[in-house]
């Protein structure tokens, strides 16, 4: 601690304030119920709930759909090195700019967030807030079969339809992390709590992320 914080500077306060304020992350695998649990655990600690940056309509929408309506992700798309893109002609020092930007920017919304307290969804916010105090890294994952079948009731789409989003949203979002954050987040070693919501109910998982945290906020 400065010695401007130990006798009460008002930014050091503000700091350790934020800092006390609980976070959870979440990341799923396709379908395993990170928006109703975790906006479940924002309601029972009281936090904002920030969903994924982009949504499974974005990813499934196909390229050039996709590019037309969205240029946040055009610009991921390009910093991927074109793989989801078709960006055949890219500059590799474009590509590395545009690297660098996108995680400056994602770090700053997710540290945002974060200033506030609450429950954040994908953004690989994991890794952004590894180091910070009062706050709970969790994966939801679950078996391919009970995931598409669960996205299919919730996004209110055939089965079919479904499991074709779940082959490539598993694969495109673990990318977009490997690409710009260079980790899996598809792998446990960053989480608090690994969470099969094919064993677990989405109740009880809630319940679980709720218990987890509560104690840090002590």
């Amino acid at each position: 601690m400065s010695d401007r914080a130990a006798v009460g500077d008002p930014a050091g306060h503000a700091a350790r304030t934020a800092s006390d304020r609980p976070v959870v992350t979440i990341f799923e695998l396709y379908g395993a119920g990170a928006t109703a649990v975790g906006q479940k655990v924002a309601e029972a600690l009281g936090l904002p709930f920030h969903r994924q940056a982009f949504s499974s309509e974005e990813l499934e929408a196909g390229e050039d759909a996709t590019l037309q309506r969205n240029a946040v992700l055009a610009t991921v798309y390009s910093a991927m090195g074109g793989a989801y893109g078709g960006f055949d002609t890219r500059d590799v020092v474009a590509t590395q700019q545009q690297k660098y930007d996108l995680v400056m920017e994602n770090n700053r919304v997710v540290r945002g967030y974060a200033d506030e307290g609450g429950v954040i969804v994908g953004r690989n916010a994991a890794v952004i807030l590894g180091d910070r105090p009062n706050t709970l890294n969790v994966l939801l994952t679950g078996s391919v079969e009970d995931r598409v079948r669960r996205a299919a009731e919730e996004a209110g789409i055939p089965v079919e339809r479904a499991a074709r989003r779940q082959k490539r949203e598993d694969d495109v979002r673990a990318e977009m992390s490997k690409a710009l954050y260079g980790w899996d987040p598809r792998l446990p070693d960053r989480y608090d709590l690994v969470i099969n919501t094919s064993r677990i109910t989405l109740d009880a998982a809630a319940e679980a992320i709720v218990n987890a945290i509560r104690p840090r906020r002590a």
